[in-house]
């Protein structure tokens, strides 16, 4: 039987969804929290279960769309090996959320509040002019094992505290809670990037000395773990995610202090969530340690808090994960395209998103046709994908926006 559909499955006192599809027609299985695959994400996913080191199966989040070598929003876990571009380019990339004491926000004071935002923290591809104070980076501790970190250490001084461009916002929002809170979605900027192509040409050039039958077209070169290239990589890796981390956290530190400057300075804040949503790691599921590469996926371990945003204008989530082992414990990082950049910008209609936001009371910034990228058009329906993924996580609180910057 080469596929077969899901249904409902008995849990507790009451029925959950559970996974929607499973493809059995490739060396491993492919199990999908999604009715259907574009084309370009499938044969992904087909040359994934593949692999000769993949491990158990394949999962698809509800939000999966074509990556590169790697669907977005798939979750793979391999023995023995690590695949840098089942990675991706902006390591560590991941979410961060804060709820804050204030339970309204006028939108002439949001006004306010996103003008100081963006004299505070650069946007797209600009850096801070200057060098961050130290203490806000992660420290080296093994300099000599990590040659891309040693190269780019300085530059990323300046990066530290910046958004970056593509879908990374700050977003102020209202929470089902009675809240306001403050959502930040950023990565580890070029200093991801510059690991990232350095270890995926590595793992290229030394698959094609050892005559590795995978296609190269395929984008799916690997390093042993017990190779040298394979230990640098993942110390690098680990230095990238803490790298975002540390982003994250200096532009969050940086917007409450703009709100507290605007909304008085009796501003409290939580404990900020932070999870990331591209990385490998080593886990044991299915009584195996195996290497679990989630791009574009987040963990969902029992109990885990986690973050699901949505497009430009939609709601967005914190979650608790279930621990599901069917998804390697893992659930959506977002709402998913259904559209690429170019796309989005050809067919998109400007004064619809722009209307499509103005009805919400949503403040924004789409103003051009080339904003149309990463206008609500060109991404999935959110509640869809979170209704797919009832086995995966609870929804702790329910985020509607209110104030967007985009990157």
């Amino acid at each position: 039987m080469p596929a077969r559909d899901q249904g409902f499955r008995m849990g507790g006192n009451s029925y959950l969804y559970f996974m929607k599809k499973e493809i059995l027609t490739e060396r491993l299985p492919i199990k999908m929290w999604l009715d259907e695959v574009e084309p370009g994400a499938m044969q992904q996913a087909r040359n994934l279960a593949n692999l000769p080191f993949a491990f158990h199966h394949i999962a698809l989040m509800p939000d999966c769309h074509q990556g590169f070598g790697m669907p977005i929003g798939g979750v793979l876990a391999t023995r023995e090996v690590v695949i840098p571009n089942a990675v991706g380019v902006d390591i560590g990339c991941g979410m961060c959320a804060v709820q804050t004491s204030l339970q309204e926000a006028a939108p002439a004071l949001l006004r306010g509040v996103l003008s100081d935002i963006r004299e505070r923290i650069p946007l797209g591809f600009r850096h801070h002019k200057q060098a961050q104070d130290p203490d806000r980076m992660p420290g080296v501790s093994s300099p000599e094992d990590m040659p891309v970190v040693g190269r780019e250490f300085d530059r990323a001084t300046r990066q530290v505290g910046t958004l970056g461009g593509g879908n990374h916002f700050i977003e102020l929002q209202k929470g089902s809670d009675g809240h306001v809170w403050v959502m930040v979605h950023s990565g580890s900027r070029n200093l991801g990037k510059q690991v990232a192509d350095h270890y995926n040409r590595l793992a290229m050039n030394l698959n094609q000395q050892w005559g590795w039958p995978v296609p190269r077209a395929h984008q799916l070169a690997y390093l042993p773990l017990d190779s040298p290239g394979g230990r640098q990589y993942l110390m690098e890796m680990a230095y990238c995610m803490d790298f975002a981390f540390a982003n994250r956290r200096l532009m969050m530190d940086r917007i409450l202090e703009v709100m507290g400057s605007h909304f008085g300075q009796d501003l409290q804040a939580a404990p900020m969530i932070n999870i990331a949503h591209n990385y490998a790691a080593l886990e044991v599921h299915h009584d195996t340690e195996v290497v679990v590469h989630r791009k574009g996926a987040t963990k969902a371990s029992r109990d885990t808090t986690g973050i699901i945003p949505g497009s430009q204008g939609a709601n967005s989530y914190i979650v608790r994960g279930k621990g599901n082992p069917e998804s390697f414990e893992s659930c959506s990082h977002g709402a998913g395209r259904i559209m690429g950049r170019k796309e989005a910008i050809r067919s998109l209609d400007l004064q619809e998103e722009i209307h499509r936001l103005d009805r919400k009371g949503v403040l924004h910034a789409l103003r051009s046709k080339g904003d149309l990228e990463e206008a609500a058009g060109a991404y999935k329906d959110i509640a869809t994908v979170m209704r797919n993924q009832d086995d995966l996580v609870d929804i702790l609180v329910e985020l509607a926006p209110l104030a967007v910057i985009k990157g």
